[in-house]
């Protein structure tokens, strides 16, 4: 068998990671996905998945689902985690994929990082960070569930710690997590630049 015919037979038996949906409606069946029940972990605009493949690796016990929208990201984060049992992948937009595919109170942990901060006032609008986002994001963790959220943008910083203390639905936390570097976050180092975080953890609002 020729060179390239075998590597395409070795491809073809590598599991694919990435979720097929059915319909963009159904909340996804988490424990059929990935075979089992574990705690969740979503890495909102997973890129490159290099962050993704080192938190899996690092935690082999807890399930992790990648949401990217750029189809070239995904293809590369596809081959990095081709050999991790515990890793999903799914193409599309982040915000929808929280809103309206995650069953409620399914998620431990979401990671959001350096999300495009739009720097311009007119595109500010983009931003993915709003009140209905941090609404979404409640209802699909789950009790004492977190989000954590890093950028080098100190504006957009200053912006989601506002939304952020005005939901009731969240206490923020601004103790640093041991988490791998990402590749934007290894860049902006390397620039010099800060890197501003905080983790929001669900709480019930007072009534």
């Amino acid at each position: 068998m020729p060179a390239d015919e075998g590597s395409l037979a070795h491809r073809r038996h590598v599991p694919s990671r990435l979720i097929e949906l059915d319909s963009l409606t159904d909340r996804l069946d988490l424990d059929k996905i990935f075979g089992r029940k574990a705690p969740l972990h979503i890495d909102l605009g997973c890129g490159d998945g290099s962050f993704l493949c080192a938190l899996a690796q690092r935690m082999p016990e807890k399930n992790f689902l990648g949401i990217e929208r750029l189809r070239n990201r995904v293809r590369t984060s596809a081959r990095k985690v081709a050999s991790l049992d515990n890793v999903r992948l799914l193409r599309m937009e982040s915000f929808y994929a929280v809103r309206y595919l995650l069953p409620a109170e399914s998620v431990e942990r979401f990671y959001l990082l350096f999300p495009d901060p739009w720097p311009k006032r007119r595109h500010h609008r983009r931003r993915i960070v709003t009140p209905d986002f941090l609404g979404s994001i409640h209802a699909a963790l789950q009790k004492n569930g977190s989000i954590y959220v890093a950028t080098d943008d100190v504006d957009y910083f200053r912006k989601i710690k506002e939304i952020a203390n005005s939901d009731p639905g969240f206490a923020s936390s601004y103790a640093a997590l041991d988490l791998p570097r990402s590749r934007f976050g290894l860049i902006f180092r390397n620039k010099g630049a800060s890197i501003h975080s905080l983790a929001l953890r669900k709480i019930s609002p007072v009534k």
